[in-house]
């Protein structure tokens, strides 16, 4: 089989990065020759779709890094406990990280220990059908209870007030997560208020 079609073969959801063509021992200029045909396309540095793809920018951004999550009013959007669509995509990723993330200006990065980084986290199916990491709902709550001055308060505020009347809410959960965390005398006194 030609190196073209082994590539063809590579595309996830449409999708195909730098990265998986090294590690298949498959050299690089075959991707160069295929972009100038016009037989896939370059959406961002190291990450390929194929032609006709419909672009969808969570998918993108998580290329980037095999360890990005979606957090805090991002996650919160995704959850449906934020109507205000982020001007920045919240991401969370390991302390000590050096990559294209931190050049991206449409992302806003919260850095935490590597043996944290997993706590919580979730595959999320997007309405496109592709799925991505986020944290669930009682880990974005712990999250954005620890970075209160970098969330805009009344995003925070709003948040608070329905997961504490939600019924998706998993309470054991929350604390756990708090624990974890080393906040659970933030969380405790956050929700304290509104009983």
């Amino acid at each position: 089989m030609d190196y073209e079609n082994k590539i063809l073969k590579l595309f996830k959801n449409g999708y195909l990065t730098t990265k998986t063509v090294t590690l298949k021992s498959i050299p690089r200029v075959y991707l160069s020759k295929m972009l100038k045909e016009g037989k896939i396309e370059r959406v961002s540095r190291g990450v390929y779709t194929l032609k006709d793809t419909l672009i969808d920018e969570f998918v993108i951004l998580q290329k980037k890094s095999k360890n990005a999550i979606y957090s805090n009013t991002t996650a919160l959007f995704l959850h449906g406990f934020s109507n205000r669509i982020p001007l920045k995509y919240d991401i969370t990723i390991n302390s000590g990280y050096n990559g294209s993330l931190q050049k991206d200006q449409n992302v806003q990065l919260f850095y935490v220990k590597k043996e944290e980084l997993n706590i919580g986290v979730i595959d999320y199916k997007l309405k496109s059908g592709n799925i991505i990491k986020i944290y669930d709902l009682d880990k974005t709550i712990c999250d954005i209870i620890k970075n209160k001055k970098k969330i805009d308060a009344e995003i925070f505020n709003k948040a608070i007030r329905a997961y504490f009347y939600s019924t998706k809410k998993n309470t054991l959960k929350l604390y756990e997560y708090a624990k974890e965390m080393n906040i659970y005398n933030k969380v405790r006194k956050t929700f304290e208020v509104l009983t």
